[in-house]
């Protein structure tokens, strides 16, 4: 097998791999996910929380001040000010931001041209369907829980 051949075939299992990562799509199954990466994140009874700026930890925010369903978000996305940059970009002071703006990430071409501000109801649409309201965009998974996704707006509304 040439080289070329072994990437044309590994690249669906990454992106299989990546997209299995964010978590389950749908109902119940999506909920109870939700609610084990939460349990997962808190210490264990006599454990000790991650000590405030551990890499663990948003570097200014209480991991407890983040909504059960900002769970998934967080494997792609920072909230902090000043936070490093994960698949997706940081999303402090996201509400009333232009989309495609925040500095350092490598935003889509659809993105950075899309004029977008950022307000709940844009937030709204956008996290119940990313490709349905803005076509070539890299977010590959909304919300379709519409009081998750109020639960998400409203923390993004008080970060920033």
């Amino acid at each position: 097998m040439t080289k070329n051949t072994a990437v044309r075939f590994a690249w669906p299992l990454a992106a299989a791999a990546w997209l299995a990562a964010c978590g389950p799509q749908g109902g119940d199954q999506a909920d109870s996910g939700d609610t084990e990466l939460a349990q997962a994140a808190a210490p264990a009874p006599g454990e000790a929380a991650l000590p405030p700026g551990h890499p663990g930890m948003a570097a200014d925010a209480d991991a407890a001040a983040q909504p059960a369903a900002l769970a998934r978000c967080t494997m792609c996305h920072s909230f902090a000010e000043g936070e490093g940059l994960k698949i997706g970009p940081n999303l402090h002071g996201i509400v009333g931001r232009t989309a495609g703006t925040s500095p350092g990430y490598n935003y889509s071409p659809a993105m950075r041209e899309s004029g977008i501000v950022w307000t709940e109801q844009t937030l709204d649409s956008y996290l119940a369907a990313p490709g349905g309201m803005l076509p070539g965009t890299r977010m590959p998974m909304g919300e379709p829980d519409p009081a998750k996704r109020a639960e998400i707006i409203a923390f993004l509304k008080s970060n920033g």
